[in-house]
């Protein structure tokens, strides 16, 4: 699996996450899964839409691509 999340897209996806998991908790309703989905593709540094898009944020010299 290659990276496809750059790191300013991980920081965006981790501050997203929290969000909508605390509004989920919150509101108790289910946005909260969108925000944990978030968080789970900025940790992996893999996004399955960028994928299926053909799409990348990260650069050339990401510290997940395997050499």
């Amino acid at each position: 699996m290659k990276c496809n999340v750059g790191k300013t897209d991980k920081v965006i996806r981790f501050v997203l996450g929290g969000v909508l998991v605390i509004g989920g908790i919150v509101a108790h309703n289910w946005w909260g899964l969108i925000g944990l989905l978030l968080i789970i593709t900025a940790l992996i540094n893999w996004c399955p839409l960028y994928a299926l898009l053909g799409s990348s944020t990260c650069s050339g010299k990401c510290k997940c691509e395997k050499k």
